[in-house]
């Protein structure tokens, strides 16, 4: 892994290419949690059923923290941003 600091903040406008990637980003953390919660509700062992389910909760936090980033003004984020092209 590359020792790269985090981004403190997403950017203020996302291109296609991004909602592409987070859509993708999003059905994975959906089915992940779907997977942990179908798990948890197989299993008689508390402590595993427990685990299972915070891991789910994991995922389903991930996946609202990723909606926020889609919810998003886009058009009025890039009216916002200066104009860079050479005119």
């Amino acid at each position: 892994m590359m020792n790269q600091p985090p981004i403190p903040n997403p950017p203020r406008a996302i291109t296609t290419k991004d909602v592409m990637y987070l859509k993708d980003a999003m059905s994975w953390e959906l089915l992940t949690f779907k997977k942990f919660h179908s798990m948890a509700q197989q299993v008689q062992n508390p402590q595993f059923k427990d685990a299972l389910e915070r891991a789910g909760q994991m995922h389903q936090n991930h996946f609202q923290r990723i909606l926020t980033h889609l919810q998003v003004d886009n058009n009025a984020a890039l009216a916002s941003l200066p104009n860079t092209q050479l005119q």
